[in-house]
C-alpha cells in the first residue's frame, strides 16, 4: 500500500467548500422535519423502557439475595469458628485441671506414703526373705471353676457343646 504526501488535512478551502454546499443543499430541500423530544417517547419505547427497568430492579434483587447469602454465610462461618476457640480454650482449662488433680492423686497414692501409712497406722511391717515362699506351675496344671448341677437339658448340650470347643 502506498502512501501518499498529502497536506489535505490542513487544507482549510475543502472545508470551507463543504459548508457553502451545505447551505446550498439545505435551502433547496428543507425536508428534515423537527420533532420535539417529547414526541420520541412512544408506547413501544416507553414499554421498553418498562421492561430494562424491571430487569433492572430484578437483577438487583437477585445480586442483593447473592450478597445477603454470602454474607450471611460469613456471619454463621464466624460464629461457629468463635465457637470452636471456646470449645478449646475450656479443653485447654480441662485438661489442665485434669492433669492438677491426676498429680494430687499420685502424690496421695505414691508408695512411700502408702508404705508410710501402712508401717504408722496399720503397724504393718516389709515382708523378709524367710517369709516368701516362691512355686512354680508347669504347664499342664490347670484351674477349674465347679460349678453346680443344672437340672436343664439344653444347658446339659450347650456345656457339652463349649466344651467341645474348648
Amino acid at each position: 500500500m502506498a502512501f501518499r504526501n498529502r497536506n489535505e488535512a490542513y487544507d482549510i478551502s475543502l472545508f470551507e467548500a463543504a459548508e457553502t454546499d451545505d447551505k446550498k443543499a439545505d435551502k433547496t430541500d428543507n425536508k428534515v422535519l423537527n420533532i420535539p423530544k417529547e414526541k420520541f417517547i412512544t408506547k413501544a419505547n416507553a414499554k421498553r423502557r418498562v421492561k430494562q427497568m424491571i430487569t433492572g430492579v430484578c437483577v438487583g434483587a437477585v445480586v442483593t439475595v447473592f450478597v445477603g447469602i454470602i454474607i450471611q454465610g460469613q456471619v454463621q462461618l464466624t460464629e461457629l469458628n468463635q465457637q470452636i476457640s471456646n470449645a478449646n480454650d475450656t479443653l485447654a482449662e480441662q485438661e489442665s485441671l485434669y492433669t492438677q488433680t491426676q498429680m494430687k492423686v499420685e502424690s496421695k497414692l505414691s508408695s512411700t506414703v502408702v508404705e508410710e501409712y501402712a508401717q504408722s497406722k496399720l503397724g504393718m511391717t516389709r515382708a523378709d526373705n524367710y517369709q516368701k515362699t516362691y512355686i512354680s506351675l508347669s504347664d499342664a496344671d490347670k484351674a477349674e471353676v465347679a460349678e453346680p448341677d443344672s437340672g436343664n437339658v439344653f444347658d446339659a448340650i450347650a456345656n457339652a457343646v463349649a466344651g467341645l470347643w474348648s
